[in-house]
């Protein structure tokens, strides 16, 4: 990966980065000189992630914050805590998220209730946290990662569809909020990616050979893929790009 400086100075929180495509925009925006808060439910683990990235970029650029993105009140102490210790907040990247299949009609309100929660309220909550602090200063960058299921539907994941629409609405309904305050905000909305997660739909070899065939670029995302424009959105450059949501699916979206 290539390491620039153009976030230098910059404070930025990833949630649900302790591992994964999370743990990966976290190694990317620290690679462009940002100091990376790491954020995860797990203590262990996302003290785990803190030490791998602080052996590459340093114990002073790399952080950790561990709290639950659906409880309100670790929010607020996680993103009081970031603020007085790390310095203030300039990029928020909403990664936290979640998946459970089952078909609608077996589906468990817990179940639904528990998606939603990290997949879209837990944007809400931390995205608040983050712009109430953000608005103040007049600058700010917030990154919802969506999901190519903004756009599509598969059955046996309604909760996460659900989550997902509703987050790409949630960042155009930040941005008519909060763009007249400096802050951009916007989506990343990746197709399918092979990370840990989806290994076992990598692995299934019908899936694997509907993917090849549905996707113009003929191959699985890779995590890499999204650290670009995640980039690009938290830098400068992106200053008036507000509420847009950027599909990272080698094409998926765009063909029948």
């Amino acid at each position: 990966m290539t390491h620039s400086t153009v976030l230098s100075g910059k404070v930025a929180l990833v949630t649900g980065s302790s591992r994964g495509i999370g743990f990966t925009l976290a190694a990317g925006l620290a690679g462009a000189g940002a100091t990376v808060v790491i954020n995860g439910n797990n203590a262990d683990r996302v003290e785990a992630a803190k030490s791998k990235l602080a052996e590459q970029f340093g114990q002073d650029r790399i952080h950790a914050a561990a709290f639950n993105v659906t409880s309100e009140h670790d929010v607020v102490a996680g993103l009081a805590g970031i603020e007085a210790n790390v310095g203030p907040l300039h990029i928020l990247v909403n990664n936290a998220g979640i998946q459970h299949r089952s078909s609608l009609l077996d589906l468990e309100l817990a179940d639904w209730n528990r998606v939603v929660d990290t997949n879209l309220t837990g944007a809400f909550l931390v995205g608040r946290e983050a712009a109430r602090h953000m608005t103040k200063r007049q600058r700010g960058k917030i990154i919802n990662i969506c999901s190519i299921q903004a756009d599509l539907a598969r059955p046996t994941i309604a909760p996460y569809v659900a989550a997902k629409g509703g987050l790409r609405n949630l960042t155009r309904s930040m941005t008519a909020e909060w763009a007249a305050s400096g802050l951009q905000i916007n989506g990343i909305a990746p197709g399918y990616i092979h990370t840990e997660m989806t290994q076992s739909l990598v692995d299934d070899e019908a899936f694997n050979k509907w993917i090849l065939a549905r996707t113009p670029a003929n191959r699985w995302g890779r995590v890499e893929d999204i650290v670009g424009p995640a980039l690009w959105l938290a830098s400068e450059g992106a200053d008036f790009v507000n509420g847009q949501t950027i599909f990272v699916d080698g094409g998926m979206s765009v063909v029948v």
